[in-house]
């Protein structure tokens, strides 16, 4: 179990890298093939956060400190109100929902490959709330961020420091609410150190791929794999 979890974590940061998308998008329904639902979701945003950590301190200086105001502000709100209603909905019932989001956000993509929004006030705060509400609840809400985040056609560096700085702050909110709420087990802060690791191997090769495999029909290849993982976890629940 445990080297098929890492392995997990290090390709789910890796492929991220390439398909210019949030690991944690990944990382969870790979990691719930190992865990319970509740262990996954803390897990999962600790490993998210130290891959996030090393992209603010590299483009630091490209931050859009608007949008992090006019985004972040509504998604951490609602980032805090999601973790905290984890407790009242069934694992089974999150895993779905999860499913679901997977399924609906890659054959979109599919459908329309550069995915965005206009880029007016109401939608900066309608899609920081809506991203924010799924990280706290389900764990993974980068990919409806970068929806909304490319619709202001950002250079690389200031889009990647702004998306990380955003992906932190939701992180740091979530993340204490599930470790009070009991989400993680004793047995597991062992994982922590390890994740940390991979984290960084994870991104350095991830980055060293892009210019050897097109961006474009790799991350094809990933959503495709998302749609499978998304109907597995809806077969799963209805069955």
């Amino acid at each position: 179990m445990y080297p098929l979890f890492f392995l997990s974590a290090l390709l789910a940061e890796i492929i991220g890298t390439i398909a210019g998308f949030g690991s944690s998008t990944v990382f969870l329904p790979l990691a719930l093939l190992f865990l319970d639902f509740k262990t996954a979701l803390v897990l999962v945003a600790i490993f998210h956060i130290f891959g996030n950590i090393s992209r603010v301190g590299f483009f630091k200086h490209g931050l859009d400190k608007r949008l992090i105001v006019k985004f972040g502000l509504p998604s951490v709100l609602l980032t805090l109100l999601g973790a905290m209603l984890v407790p009242y909905i069934s694992q089974d019932l999150l895993k779905v929902f999860l499913g679901i989001f997977l399924v609906i956000y890659a054959f979109i993509s599919l459908w329309k490959d550069n995915l965005q929004v206009k880029p007016t006030t109401a939608n900066t705060i309608i899609g920081g709330s809506l991203s924010g509400f799924l990280a706290g609840l389900i764990g993974t809400g980068g990919a409806l961020r970068g929806a909304f985040l490319t619709a202001y056609k950002l250079p690389k560096e200031k889009y990647i420091a702004t998306a990380a700085t955003i992906a932190l702050a939701v992180d740091f909110i979530r993340l204490p609410v599930y470790i009070f709420q009991g989400f993680l087990n004793k047995e597991f802060y062992w994982y922590i150190p390890i994740l940390l690791t991979l984290a960084v191997m994870g991104s350095y090769i991830g980055k060293q791929i892009v210019s050897i495999i097109p961006q474009h029909n790799f991350r094809k290849l990933v959503l495709v794999a998302l749609i499978l993982i998304g109907v597995k976890f809806i077969f799963d629940f209805v069955s």
